[in-house]
């Protein structure tokens, strides 16, 4: 143990990780227009982060078929 090296790691001594895109994971229709109305309903509050969440919404909606 004397000449363990803490810096001298091998591979698996890590858990294999994924890229971060690869484990962002789409929002469903469903979802994303649930989001919408969380978003919207924040946004009309009028609260601190009220155009935060107009701005947002607004980003989704462009996105984001229309539930009809």
């Amino acid at each position: 143990m004397d000449d363990y090296d803490p810096f001298e790691l091998q591979d698996s001594d890590f858990a294999p990780v994924e890229a971060p895109a690869s484990r962002l994971a789409l929002l469903t229709l469903e979802e994303a227009h649930d989001l919408l109305r969380v978003l919207v309903t924040v946004a009309q509050e009028g609260g601190p982060v009220s155009r935060e969440a107009d701005r947002l919404a607004k980003e989704v909606a462009a996105r984001v078929p229309s539930e009809n």
